[in-house]
């Protein structure tokens, strides 16, 4: 039997507006991600780290990013795993940093490491100011050559936001990682297990230089990949991510945000008896 060695959750384009405002007038996604992370704090496991991909407040307002903090820190405590916050290309650096991570504000790009046990998260901003557009300077391929060159003990999760695999939608296709070949060139060979991105407000899974790559669903609405002809659209049916790490690859896992009915209901004991007596 496959056990995971570790667990993460990961929420993207979560969109968060100010007080008192709605996304496009009607979307409360405070409350998507209030949902969100209730089920988390509901569930049997033990997650070792909360990771965001980046679009986190819609319009990269201060105020937004502090509503945000606000929800996830407590919750991230109950469930004793850290926040772990990337940028997207609706996020503002400045703002970004004073708002949600609490310290001063800066222009620079928000790329950095973060030891989760054994696991190794490598965050990058992959935003350029003024754009929708993703890119990766030759500096921060750099960097994240030299990181990688040292494996660590269970491996390294890279995340960042605009994707390297395609859309099927075409405007954000236009939107998404400029040169990915140039990423896979540095991590093909190293120990990254999985790639974790956001951006596209859609699940979709590929692979980069033989790694797999995620695209995450979005928190705050859907994009939808088969739209009526002529259109692009919204939807509802959002989610986040559960994301396993085993001793030989990683698997990516979409969870649905909201209410949902039960079908079945089984007792642990009950399924475990029911295995025992049917395992081969």
């Amino acid at each position: 039997m496959r056990i995971p060695r570790h667990t993460l959750v990961q929420f993207s384009d979560v969109h968060i507006v100010p007080e008192n405002e709605l996304l496009m007038g009607t979307l409360d996604t405070l409350a998507q991600m209030r949902h969100a992370l209730e089920a988390v704090e509901e569930a049997d496991m033990d997650p070792v780290a909360l990771l965001f991909t980046g679009d986190l407040a819609d319009t990269g307002d201060v105020r937004a990013y502090r509503r945000l903090r606000a929800l996830v820190e407590p919750a991230a405590a109950r469930i004793g795993a850290p926040a772990v916050y990337g940028m997207g290309n609706h996020d503002n650096r400045e703002a970004f940093r004073e708002g949600l991570l609490e310290t001063d504000p800066s222009g620079i790009e928000h790329d950095f490491v973060h030891q989760a046990g054994d696991v190794r998260v490598v965050v990058l901003d992959s935003t350029t100011p003024g754009s929708h557009g993703g890119a990766l300077t030759g500096d921060q391929l750099e960097w994240l050559r030299a990181v990688l060159a040292e494996p660590a003990p269970a491996g390294t999760v890279l995340a960042l936001h605009h994707p390297p695999i395609p859309t099927p939608l075409a405007f954000l296709e236009r939107l998404s990682l400029k040169a990915p070949e140039e990423l896979g060139r540095v991590v093909a060979g190293t120990d990254v297990k999985i790639i974790l991105t956001g951006h596209n407000h859609h699940a979709t899974c590929g692979v980069l230089a033989g790694v797999p790559v995620w695209s995450a669903p979005a928190v705050a609405y859907r994009a939808d990949v088969f739209p009526p002809a002529g259109t692009y659209q919204g939807v509802t049916g959002v989610g986040y991510t559960r994301v396993d790490l085993y001793e030989d690859c990683a698997t990516a896992t979409f969870v649905p945000v909201g209410p949902v009915e039960r079908v079945y209901h089984y007792e642990r004991a009950k399924v475990d008896k029911y295995l025992a007596a049917n395992e081969h």
